[in-house]
């Protein structure tokens, strides 16, 4: 089981849903950071289950402790150790889905893989909680990216069919965190959240779609072919439990376009080479082009739904009926928009060590 993302910036997830603790060990942080948990609870609060209409009842307060890694107020270049308590767990809920696993869900999968071993509870290590690590490691990231002047926005552009009109990067800065839905536009955040609440008394979901932007990223990161930025920052948005597609710059409505419409031709703006359109979204070959960089995420419908669906019983090998108990998101998308930050963040640090334009100590 793979639980590290990163190569020099490396991020280690561990804990299950219903056990005691989630947390997560950054290794490779520059040395002389201030740190402190007052850092990290903005970014989990932003994540934290209980949080409104639109998330799941289970309240967790998500509390981050910092266990290792700092001293007297600023980091050390040891490995640094965040944990968050579990304390509003209510395992008897999945004791059916032991035998019969939740369609969509990894109950199944990992059923098999781990022989019957795996902590089925809350969905265990496959649990959406575990996105708590990621973040907490993110908020590092993205202190330690503003340093170099680099920001990262994200929002929801779609949620349930309902899709936003464009927004420019001050608009998204100013209303994206604002509201329920993590909708920059705030009419369509207004039929979402309706749409949303529908789902829900329904013992429906909804899925959505989340942009997010990197702001300041320098030319020059990422490697060649394998390690590509697009590669990387892949890899980090498809460990998001719900990311089922991800896209760069105009993705795959480039498919639609001609050469001459998806080229991005090279401009001199403020003494720099720019391009004047970013249909590819601030990577060219790999290798970060000094653009903005733009990702959408596609997250699907949240899998944990109140009405009646069709499932195996694992012992018996016969069919089941079953519907979904216990405390589950009707959308998780605007839950999921500070995960994609984080990955992104996580991402752009390991690839700017990597090409040494961070140091392993702070300036």
């Amino acid at each position: 089981m793979s639980n590290s993302l990163g190569k020099l910036f490396r991020v280690t997830s561990f804990g299950e849903s219903h056990g005691r603790l989630v947390g997560a060990v950054i290794d490779g942080c520059p040395a002389g950071l201030e740190l402190s948990e007052a850092d990290i609870q903005p970014d989990l609060d932003r994540r934290r289950p209980g949080g409104g209409a639109v998330s799941t009842p289970r309240t967790e307060e998500d509390q981050a402790d910092i266990l290792s890694g700092v001293f007297n107020g600023k980091t050390t270049g040891a490995p640094i150790c965040i944990t968050i308590p579990n304390r509003n767990a209510q395992s008897d809920d999945y004791a059916e889905q032991r035998s019969i696993p939740r369609p969509s869900h990894a109950d199944y999968t990992y059923y098999v893989k781990y022989g019957g071993h795996a902590d089925y509870r809350g969905g265990g290590r496959a649990s959406g909680r575990l996105t708590a690590s990621m973040v907490m490691a993110g908020a590092i990231a993205r202190k330690l990216l503003t340093a170099q002047g680099i920001e990262i926005l994200g929002h929801a552009v779609e949620i349930g069919g309902i899709k936003t009109s464009a927004r420019d990067y001050d608009t998204i800065r100013r209303d994206a965190r604002f509201n329920a839905t993590g909708c920059a536009d705030q009419d369509a955040a207004k039929l979402m959240l309706q749409a949303i609440d529908r789902a829900r008394r329904d013992g429906d979901s909804l899925g959505g779609i989340i942009e997010v932007i990197a702001l300041g990223v320098p030319a020059g990161l990422g490697e060649p072919l394998f390690d590509s930025a697009e590669s990387a920052m892949a890899q980090a948005f498809f460990s998001i439990p719900a990311v089922k597609g991800v896209e760069f710059g105009a993705g795959f409505a480039a498919a639609r376009l001609k050469g001459s419409e998806n080229n991005d031709p090279f401009i001199i703006s403020e003494g720099r080479v720019q391009t004047d359109s970013n249909h590819a979204g601030g990577i060219l070959g790999g290798i970060t082009s000094g653009m903005p960089i733009t990702a959408r995420l596609a997250v699907k419908p949240t899998p944990s739904i109140a009405l009646p669906q069709r499932s195996v019983n694992l012992e018996s090998l016969s069919a089941a009926e079953m519907s979904v108990r216990g405390r589950h998101d009707p959308c998780v998308v605007p839950r999921a928009i500070v995960v994609a930050e984080a990955a992104m963040a996580i991402t752009l640090c390991d690839l700017s060590i990597i090409a040494g334009t961070m140091g392993r100590v702070m300036a």
